[in-house]
């Protein structure tokens, strides 16, 4: 018997509302949404990853699960070959589950759901299943910002960890690369939602994060994302909590046809962002270099 929270979220999938775009696709009858995704799961890859924040990562690494399709349309994606999410191989959330248990006891320090939004039910319904079979590791909600609240609202004491990405602080900059033209609303309203869930990030004495909100932000070339906009935004709606100001902006799948996106962000902008959000309250947590040790597929 699964949980009246799985039920309702399967019910957002037709006409699907799972993230703000309302595509209203009929996903439970094999139409695909937005996302590219029908109302089954698609998994890249499983395994410990080094490349995560130091707090997520541990000697283990965190337990991270690569999953196809993605309801945003980022020009300079650089998971774009995962984020189309057609050719990979449909898996049930049992067996996702069993993945899970599989991971904790390889010793990571958490599962680590990547591009998740598109997917949440079903997600839901593997972690209900995992949690059955021993699963204790922190669950991270590793998302792209662009959140359904309703949904959120359902996955309420089954994500430990959010970490959302806040990509934009422009309305017209965020339809221009992401075709998301109410992203900033939007990831607002969703951040807001996290951070009445889990609070701000909390460290436990291992020095792994066990609980609470890590946003992410890529600084774009020439102010593009209008970050400081993002970064009052995160600390008016999340105060004190940890933001990864990230500097690892490269041009990545369709970049080439945006000239300005074929520069690079100065490290003099990304220092003053940093002591900025420091300044506004928040915690400044550095990435790590990127390393990924599979375990299984």
């Amino acid at each position: 018997m699964l949980p009246e929270s799985v039920l309702k979220a399967r019910k957002l999938l037709t006409p699907c509302r799972l993230c703000p775009r309302f595509c209203g696709a009929l996903r439970r009858s094999g139409q695909k949404g937005f996302c590219g995704v029908a109302d089954k799961l698609r998994v890249a890859s499983a395994g410990a990853h080094f490349g995560e924040e130091s707090v997520l990562t541990g000697k283990g690494g965190s337990g991270t699960i690569f999953l196809g399709g993605c309801n945003l349309r980022c020009v300079y994606c650089q998971n774009y070959r995962i984020s189309s999410g057609r050719t990979l191989a449909e898996m049930p959330p049992a067996q996702l589950a069993q993945i899970m248990i599989e991971l904790q006891r390889a010793r990571v320090s958490n599962i680590n759901l990547v591009t998740p939004t598109h997917v949440a039910p079903m997600l839901l319904e593997a972690i209900v299943l995992a949690r059955r079979l021993g699963l204790k590791v922190p669950v991270v909600y590793n998302c792209g910002g662009y959140e359904s609240v309703e949904m959120l609202v359902l996955l309420e004491g089954y994500v430990d960890i959010y970490l959302p990405d806040f990509k934009y602080g422009s309305a017209q900059v965020a339809a221009k690369y992401s075709q998301a033209p109410d992203y900033p609303e939007k990831a607002e309203l969703a951040l807001a939602e996290m951070f009445r869930q889990v609070g701000p990030l909390r460290v436990g004495a291992s020095g792994l994060a066990c609980s609470g909100v890590l946003v992410r932000h890529l600084v774009l070339p020439l102010d593009l994302a209008c970050s400081q906009q993002v970064v009052d935004t995160v600390a008016r709606v999340a105060p004190g909590t940890a933001i990864n100001i990230m500097g690892q902006y490269r041009p990545c799948h369709q970049a080439c046809a945006y000239p300005e996106l074929l520069l690079m962000p100065e490290s003099a902008e990304l220092e003053r962002l940093r002591n900025y959000a420091q300044e506004q309250g928040l915690i400044q947590v550095n990435g790590q270099r990127n390393s990924l040790q599979r375990i299984s597929g």
